[in-house]
């Protein structure tokens, strides 16, 4: 069967006027988003974190142990030196132990190294494993830290599967700010539970992580698990 070719449809003459080439681009814009715009999240709990608002404050020192230090001097100017010289003095002064501990949540104190929660962490259940010493390279930490370092890793792997049932974890070292590390002068290990999905439509379209347990909440479970 032979198919009949029609001619063109001749195109059609408006009696409007012919938008600008500037008015159509506009309109079609408004139409078709190449970026998203600024997501933003309210989180006026940090600002203090970040600007150092409260001249008074020492870095990695709660109000709860503000008591310490007691001159300018024993300013560590580290964030973990200062947790546990506060902690230490805490209970030095007579505060019981569990609530020293909690303040800054420390969630384990061994010989050479300590387990505390990440005060801004990636996922439920976020810890870094920190020797007492103040070092930036995991070649200069002793022998008897590096294992006790790796016991502990252990350990918070028990903890976490425990605790969360995760579908895996991750752990790792970040050395030097050029790696990411956070606080570069003084070394730490991260681990964290990861479960499959847990980057879902929140990460992926909002670019943002819902952490639904309070930080309080993830301490005394893994304390408890840690005294096992």
């Amino acid at each position: 069967m032979l198919l009949q070719t029609l001619p063109p449809t001749p195109p059609r003459r408006s009696s409007a006027p012919q938008l600008s080439f500037d008015l159509r681009y506009a309109q079609s814009a408004r139409l078709t988003r190449y970026t998203r715009p600024m997501d933003r999240l309210w989180t006026p709990w940090r600002y203090s974190y970040i600007t150092r608002a409260d001249p008074l404050a020492r870095s990695g020192v709660p109000a709860a142990l503000n008591a310490w230090p007691p001159s300018e001097a024993d300013d560590k100017h580290c964030v973990f030196c200062n947790m546990i010289a506060a902690v230490d003095y805490a209970i030095a002064h007579g505060m019981p132990r569990e609530t020293a501990e909690q303040a800054v949540h420390i969630v384990h104190r061994g010989l050479h190294c300590f387990v505390c929660l990440n005060a801004y962490p990636y996922s439920t259940g976020h810890v870094m494993i920190v020797p007492y010493q103040h070092l930036a390279s995991l070649a200069a930490v002793p022998t008897e830290a590096a294992n006790e370092l790796m016991l502990l890793a252990q350990r918070a792997e028990l903890a976490l599967r425990e605790a969360y049932t995760p579908g895996g974890l991750n752990m790792g070292l970040n050395l030097g700010e050029a790696a990411g590390a956070g606080i570069a002068d003084h070394i730490h290990q991260h681990v964290l539970p990861r479960w499959l999905g847990d980057t879902n439509f929140m990460t992926v379209t909002a670019e943002t992580r819902v952490l639904p347990e309070p930080l309080d909440v993830t301490w005394d479970k893994l304390r408890r698990l840690f005294k096992i």
